[in-house]
């Protein structure tokens, strides 16, 4: 049986609708419906704790997930246990936090030092491409990295960036990747055609006053802070054309947890997807209680930020397969994954289905 039931939300968020305005977007759009057909799932709020099979695990297990617990984008995770998500399943869930250091969070995982973590696709896969002993079991939400430029006289579209400095704040970041992409679907090569620059996050927003750079591409929440001031608009996000279907954000286990213990490995994933469920349908309780791991930030900021993501969207199983090997198929055409990494091949060699 599926993990969840197929209630689906009729709604696309605002970020999605201008993402796919247009004919071409809204050819996307259907394009991409053809993957939403086992394990993709657009939760209602009555869906959110109404799973269709029960992954309850009969005793108590004791799990370490290895966190940046700053990430709003990962709020829902981090409060889960606050909502009970995580007791439901009879976890014990230590949460070991990483910050921003994806690589020593997925070594830590791939190691043992922590049975699972959750982050961004786009910055795991060139690492789970060289080795690394880590599986993902879902695909958690969309949404979390945006492309911003000047409000006047900026670029007005991906084409224009064509020969000019794009700030970021690493030189293998997702948001990096993803707009390398999405630049190159525009007829802009990230490599040759634009200058990569790196800045601190706080500097962003300087360098494009200055300009530094003509565009600065990054994770919520600077680049929301960022659009919010007023002086910029967003070129791109991760939620245009068809990436609006896609997750941005995943789940990994450990190969061991993977293959000895995967009612576990089910019980976890179970719990966060349910838990970013319940958050897109409560984001200001979320908001409230991410407060305790949060700085520099509101009630009111981190909800709006999670209303803006997509955490109704869900996916596994082969649905989840297709979205890990579109994203290996685009991360290979910008030279990020190597020319001989055949995409759907690697998709299935880096998941396990734990649900079946």
């Amino acid at each position: 049986m599926k993990p969840f039931d197929n209630n689906r939300l009729s709604a696309l968020s605002r970020r999605r609708l201008l993402g796919l305005a247009g004919t071409a977007g809204a050819a996307a759009l259907l394009g991409r419906f053809t993957l939403a057909d086992e394990h993709v799932h657009e939760h209602s709020p009555a869906s959110a704790t109404a799973p269709e099979r029960s992954f309850v695990l009969p005793e108590r297990r004791k799990l370490k997930l290895a966190i940046n617990l700053n990430a709003v984008c990962l709020a829902p995770v981090a409060v889960a246990e606050s909502q009970g998500f995580f007791s439901k399943h009879n976890l014990d869930v230590e949460f070991v936090n990483f910050g921003n250091s994806t690589e020593v969070l997925l070594e830590a995982i791939a190691t043992g030092k922590a049975d699972a973590g959750v982050g961004m696709a786009l910055r795991w896969l060139k690492a789970l491409e060289q080795g690394f002993d880590v599986k993902l079991t879902a695909g958690t939400h969309g949404g979390c990295l945006r492309l911003l430029t000047a409000a006047n006289g900026g670029a007005s579209n991906l084409e224009a960036l064509k020969g000019k400095t794009i700030g970021v704040t690493d030189m293998a970041s997702p948001d990096k990747n993803f707009f390398s992409i999405m630049l190159k679907r525009h007829g802009v090569d990230p490599v040759r055609d634009v200058e990569w620059r790196q800045y601190p996050a706080d500097l962003l927003g300087t360098a494009l006053d200055k300009g530094e750079v003509q565009a600065v591409s990054g994770s919520d929440p600077f680049m929301y802070r960022l659009l919010k001031g007023g002086d910029f608009v967003e070129l791109s996000t991760n939620l245009a054309e068809e990436y609006g279907q896609l997750s941005c954000c995943v789940v990994g286990v450990t190969g061991t947890l993977a293959r000895q213990d995967k009612a576990a490995a089910a019980a976890l994933t179970q719990a966060i997807l349910e838990a970013h469920s319940w958050a897109a349908a409560h984001p200001d309780v979320v908001a409230q209680d991410f407060l305790k791991y949060a700085v520099n930030t509101s009630p009111e900021e981190v909800s709006a930020i999670l209303k803006d993501h997509t955490h109704a969207h869900h996916a596994s199983g082969p649905a989840f397969v297709k979205e890990i090997a579109y994203y290996a198929r685009d991360l290979k055409d910008v030279d990020v994954l190597r020319p001989s990494t055949d995409p759907q091949k690697f998709a299935e060699s880096i998941y396990v289905d734990v649900f079946s």
